[in-house]
């Protein structure tokens, strides 16, 4: 079993700073790709950051420049640090995880989601 527990959401001025981590923890083997996802009502989950093994990063356009995504290998972590941020960033984020788990099967992991509310 893999669990992955997100932290730092909440409430923030336009324009402040926010950063989320994410902790994968269980039956883990190895992990590949890490990244964050995020949706709002009647919406679909978009892709916000992702960041490779060798920690290649890859952003969506709409947050280059403001948001900065990392891991910690050793603490199975990932981390989003959002800057400069507006209303529109307003969502629940999701952490996701590609892993190979203690059984050796692939499996694509999801946090439990973490509201960001960015007020204008």
């Amino acid at each position: 079993q893999v669990q992955l527990v997100e932290s730092g959401g909440g409430l923030v001025q336009a324009g402040g700073s926010l950063r989320l981590s994410c902790i994968a923890s269980g039956s883990i083997f190895s992990i590949n790709a890490m990244g964050w996802y995020r949706q709002t009502p009647g919406k679909l989950r978009e892709l916000v950051a992702t960041i490779t093994n060798d920690g290649k990063p890859n952003y969506v356009d709409s947050v280059k420049g403001r948001f900065t995504i990392s891991r910690d290998h050793d603490k199975n972590t990932v981390y989003l640090q959002m800057s400069s941020l507006k209303p529109e960033d307003t969502a629940v984020y999701y952490c996701n995880v590609a892993l190979i788990t203690t059984s050796l099967n692939a499996l694509d992991a999801w946090g439990q989601g973490t509201l960001v509310t960015v007020s204008s």
